[in-house]
């Protein structure tokens, strides 16, 4: 890999030796496939959007990537048509995997999970029905990296809303938390599907009733609070098909190209989490000559295409910390 901020560097990244941890992710929508559910078929969308957003994790983990029946792009583009057995088909593909992983692959081992965009309500719906619930399940939880998925909890607080046990994640060394949050360069309009309680993807997969709702931020970069610099990884070849197209567009149609498969940006952008205008969201700045992203594909999305890799250097070294602690 590539670094692009100040001297150029070669990073020669590997797969972690006898991991003690695993994650499991749960991809976005990627499918093409002109169904309200897609079928089983491995196709390139699937396989590019999971090395894109999760193969990096496999230097602090194994990586579990399981294929499930979501709901479509040609589905999502016209949300009145979906239907609540669709997402409970989607749903159930991820249920079953899991059960599947637990029976034949944990062995009691550590378990982060990992989603964006539709597989985050995937997993958080899984979270919240299979394993906040069940003590002997939410002790193999070392974290939760829920992007895109609007994490609810009742305002001003960090547990209580979608789940009951699992709170966010305040340092590198919290273990059983979840991050979670949507990114945007500019303040989300009004009806910005990301980051508001009452519309957008808040609507899409249901949840339950919260009094005073907030949608959760916690910033990869500074766990903690207040501002950090994000560590962004991005992978050169296109993910296949329309979301590959629309994730160029981010970049002014100007994609990441190098020398190597991967580049690097550490510390072109900062990122805060912020209120704004009732929407609380990752809000990114970039610095020096940061290349210019722009929200695709409206003002509503935010940078919601590139909320894994504008920060996955910091949640690639995240998971490698709290690995250390879960051992410990």
């Amino acid at each position: 890999m590539t670094s692009s901020a100040g001297a150029a560097r070669t990073e020669n990244l590997a797969p972690a030796k006898n991991p003690p941890i695993d994650c499991f992710y749960v991809y976005p929508t990627v499918s093409s496939q002109p169904t309200v559910n897609a079928n089983l078929n491995l196709d390139p969308a699937e396989i590019g959007v999971a090395q894109q957003q999760a193969s990096q994790f496999s230097a602090a983990c194994r990586v579990f990537a399981p294929i499930y029946p979501q709901l479509t792009l040609s589905a999502i583009n016209r949300p009145g048509q979906i239907r609540t057995p669709a997402i409970n088909e989607a749903y159930n593909g991820v249920l079953t995997a899991w059960q599947d992983y637990l029976a034949h692959d944990n062995h009691g081992r550590g378990v982060v999970f990992i989603g964006h965009s539709q597989g985050s309500a995937m997993l958080t719906r899984l979270i919240r029905e299979q394993v906040d619930p069940n003590p002997a399940e939410r002790r193999l939880l070392v974290s939760a990296l829920l992007m895109g998925g609007n994490i609810m909890v009742p305002a001003g607080r960090d547990v209580g809303g979608d789940f009951q046990h699992v709170p966010a994640c305040r340092s590198n060394t919290q273990i059983g938390c979840v991050v979670a949050y949507s990114t945007f360069d500019q303040p989300p309009p009004p009806n910005s599907l990301f980051g508001r309680p009452d519309q957008g993807v808040s609507r899409a997969f249901g949840g339950p009733s919260i009094a005073n709702p907030q949608v959760l931020c916690t910033n990869p970069a500074a766990l903690a609070g207040g501002s950090g610099e994000l560590r962004s990884r991005f992978r050169l070849m296109p993910i296949a098909g329309p979301l590959g197209a629309v994730t160029t567009a981010v970049f002014s149609g100007q994609p990441p190209s190098g020398p190597t498969p991967w580049v690097g940006w550490d510390g072109w952008y900062n990122a805060q989490c912020v209120d704004s205008g009732g929407a609380n969201v990752l809000e990114v700045t970039p610095t020096g000559s940061a290349p210019r992203l722009t929200p695709e594909p409206d003002p509503t999305w935010g940078l919601h295409l590139v909320d894994v890799n504008i920060a996955l250097g910091n949640l690639v070294s995240l998971v490698q910390q709290e690995e250390i602690a879960y051992r410990h």
